[in-house]
């Protein structure tokens, strides 16, 4: 246990001249560990911007923590500027190291995968056999794998081979306002007790506080459902269709999330917490959600479509907005694997659907409202097929 006097716990004012790397709301904390030493050897695997927010995080209780990049000029550059183009305003610890050596995994005592879902598999497998027997993998990755339709945390115990315990850290965590030590909750989700525990309290902060769950699969699949549902909220955005469709679109997309949950061997109850509900309402409504973003984006380029040719215009413009779109859209992929795998179950996801026939069928998003609003009108029961 630390005493008072290990921890400091100052208040400035919320005028810009004091806004920092520690907040723009005007709180400003330090924290130092009572024997002065890393507490653990935490590796990161991904440069993007959760990567940098969480070693902010865990750098700010002493730990000692590297980010892994898989590009070397990537590491390199973050390494000596402390700064990335993808998360402005922000500038990294001096202490927290960037290297794109995979040899650094063999020295962990706890890592993180921040990769997205579809790089997990043929990335890990390069230098999972250095990762030691035993050591603790939390996974912040939201996803569905295409092809093996497997969650992040199945991916991870696939290229481990079972020999490390792992969890899903989850929630509504914006990376722009993290970078801010602006609050947060998330969820630690593990079947392992003492890795869900000891997650929770690494990762809990003044500004972050940590929830416990025992339902990883609950977990995940509300964090790749969520994304599907995000670009649904982006189409309504780039409409200009207005609140009320927005609003409608989240209760009826929880229901269906639920539904795919619950079908898959998730907790009801997972989907009307944090993990769920809570992640689902930021990714849709904040400006920063890139699933969000990409379907507001493409909503206003598939405007421009003739009705002669909206199709095909529809089927090229979604290729064309996902290239010039820097970040990794995980709906994306996630949306096509979730597709194939709920349908073989018979599952009825109209949103999620209507979210498919316009990635990979042409379907317009207009014509892709249309249909929605034209379904049988029937009384409304949540995670039901209506």
């Amino acid at each position: 246990m630390r005493s008072a006097k290990d921890r400091e716990v100052v208040c400035k004012s919320t005028k810009p001249r004091n806004r920092g790397r520690c907040g723009s709301r005007g709180i400003l904390t330090h924290m130092k560990h009572a024997s002065g030493q890393p507490q653990e050897r935490v590796v990161i695997a991904g440069d993007g911007q959760m990567s940098l927010v969480l070693a902010d995080l865990l750098a700010f209780h002493a730990h000692a923590v590297t980010i892994w990049s898989p590009f070397p000029d990537h590491a390199a550059a973050l390494q000596s500027t402390r700064e990335s183009p993808r998360l402005k305003g922000f500038r990294l610890a001096a202490g927290i190291e960037v290297q794109a050596d995979a040899n650094v995994f063999a020295h962990a005592t706890l890592i993180v995968n921040a990769l997205p879902t579809q790089y997990i598999r043929p990335t890990f497998r390069t230098f999972a056999s250095s990762i030691p027997t035993g050591v603790g993998i939390v996974c912040v990755a939201k996803g569905i794998e295409l092809g093996t339709f497997e969650r992040p945390t199945e991916i991870l115990s696939s290229v481990t081979e079972g020999r490390c315990p792992i969890a899903a850290l989850s929630g509504p965590t914006i990376a722009a306002e993290l970078a801010r030590r602006l609050p947060a909750v998330m969820l630690a989700a593990s079947t392992d007790a003492a890795l869900r525990a000891r997650t929770a309290q690494m990762f809990t902060s003044p500004w972050t506080r940590i929830y416990q769950s025992d339902d990883p699969i609950g977990v995940e699949l509300a964090g790749a459902c969520k994304n599907v549902i995000a670009i649904a909220a982006g189409l309504i955005d780039g409409l200009e269709l207005g609140s009320n469709a927005k609003s409608a679109l989240l209760a009826r997309g929880l229901s269906e999330i639920a539904r795919v949950g619950v079908a898959l061997g998730g907790k009801f109850e997972t989907f009307f917490g944090v993990a769920g509900v809570g992640d689902l309402a930021t990714t849709c409504f904040a400006p920063e959600g890139r699933n969000r973003t990409f379907g507001e984006r493409l909503a206003r380029e598939c405007a421009h479509a003739t009705h002669a040719t909206h199709a095909t215009h529809a089927a090229q413009t979604v290729e064309r907005v996902l290239a010039e779109t820097v970040s990794v859209v995980e709906g994306v992929p996630t949306c096509k694997a979730l597709v194939a795998l709920t349908r073989a179950k018979g599952l009825d996801l109209p949103i999620i659907e209507a979210v498919h026939a316009i990635l990979f069928e042409g379907l317009t998003p207009r014509d892709a409202i249309t249909v929605l609003m034209s379904r049988a009108a029937v009384s409304e029961r949540v995670g039901e097929a209506r």
